[in-house]
């Protein structure tokens, strides 16, 4: 029987396929990275400090720092949120995931422009990947499929009978930052979040600064809800319409991981493919890239044992690490983004000093902020104060329509 072409196949080179196809890389295992050429995936770009530093991730590629964050009731309330001792780091998906995919290639990956087509096996057992090619199909055999091809992945609807996740749809007008903006209405250094239902009735709309870009985007699950109208709205109230738009994106972002990201032999999916974007936030980076990392390790293992079986250990470690941060982020978008009302007393909720350093440590390390018990039970009492309405929301007047606590 003849070799495999490839120990590995990853099927994707965004955050999460790129990582692990570097990390085998390294480890000398032989990887092809298939990726689609030309796709940029509609997102915000935001990453924390814990992502620039356990990845290595370059000062250049980050074409922003932002310093604060902005939330926009439905009245119009705005909350500014100051990042204190910290940073969110903004990419641009374009460069960023092609600076990923060459420093997979860098590492020894086989990178190659192509798009998936079928998962098969072999009468050997092994796994074969038919993608499309410049000149046509072609197909490799491996050992073990990667599959990090997005949210309606075709790898897992082949490789884990049909998988496939819940998600909203997002779209995002990628702008060139006009000069002489207000400051008051944009910042480059400020991300803005809209929790209004006219911009999206079940998520949240946002303006990102990217540098000498910005990124104006919405999403919803709600089918008929237009998006691109929600964008267009807005360019119009933050003052942003006439500025020139360099290229518009949608895509389906998913909202909770999925049960099983294995076949217990030689396929498991990682990235948005397995479902790991943050709910409430819709932050997928690190996470991508934190699966892709765990995949590799396992992956690897299974490589010099033959035990498909510790396959099952990528979705079991990754949910150790964040799955309690997964489960309060859905509570919290099931219950604070149902309606505006209690989108109001959302936002209400961000002004207090002890929510805000809370969400932002938590948000720059990745891991809920067990010490300050004291906070958390000052955060608990408020939230609880909020659902049972005996705080009230503030009224939009002019000198409550900014606040800058601490």
């Amino acid at each position: 029987m003849a070799d495999p072409d490839f120990d590995v196949v990853v099927v994707g080179g965004g955050p999460a396929g790129a990582t692990a196809a570097a990390k085998l890389a390294e480890a000398g295992r032989s990887v092809l990275m298939l990726d689609k050429a030309g796709r940029i995936k509609p997102c915000g770009g935001a990453i924390p400090p814990r992502l620039v530093k356990d990845f290595e991730i370059p000062d250049e590629q980050l074409c922003a720092h932002i310093t604060s964050a902005r939330m926009i009731s439905p009245t119009d309330r705005k909350v500014d949120m100051p990042i204190e001792n910290g940073y969110v780091g903004m990419v641009d998906r374009e460069k960023f995931d092609d600076f990923l995919r060459h420093r997979a290639a860098d590492a020894g990956a086989t990178w190659r422009n192509g798009v998936f087509i079928q998962l098969d096996h072999a009468d050997t057992g092994e796994p074969v990947v038919t993608y499309k090619g410049a000149d046509g199909p072609v197909s490799v055999r491996c050992k073990v499929v990667i599959g990090a091809d997005g949210a309606r992945s075709l790898v897992a609807r082949q490789g884990l009978d049909g998988a496939i996740t819940k998600s909203v749809f997002a779209y995002h007008e990628i702008i060139e930052t006009p000069e002489g903006v207000d400051p008051e209405a944009y910042d480059g250094e400020r991300c803005e979040v809209y929790y209004q239902g006219k911009l999206s009735p079940d998520f949240y709309a946002w303006v990102f600064p990217h540098g000498k870009t910005a990124s104006i985007g919405v999403g919803s699950a709600h089918k008929g809800f237009s998006l691109r109208s929600a964008v267009r709205e807005l360019r119009e109230t933050t003052g942003l319409n006439d500025a020139q738009t360099v290229r518009t994106e949608g895509a389906p972002i998913p909202l909770k991981p999925l049960k099983v990201w294995d076949n217990g032999r030689d396929v498991v999916v990682v990235g948005d493919a397995a479902g790991v974007v943050a709910p409430c936030s819709g932050e997928g980076i690190y996470y991508a890239m934190a699966s892709g990392q765990i995949a590799a390790e396992e992956v690897d293992e299974v490589l010099a044992t033959g035990k498909g079986a510790a396959l099952a250990k990528v979705r079991k470690r990754f949910m150790k690490d964040h799955g309690r941060v997964f489960m309060a982020l859905g509570v919290l978008q099931w219950f604070w983004y149902s309606n505006d009302k209690r989108r109001e007393r959302f936002v209400t909720m961000c002004a207090d000093k002890d929510v805000q350093q809370l969400t932002f440590e938590a948000y720059m390390n990745k891991q809920l902020v067990r010490r300050k018990k004291v906070a958390h039970l000052k955060v608990m009492l408020k939230d609880i104060a909020h659902l049972l309405r005996i705080v009230r929301p503030a009224p939009p007047s002019a000198e409550s329509r900014t606040a800058n606590p601490g």
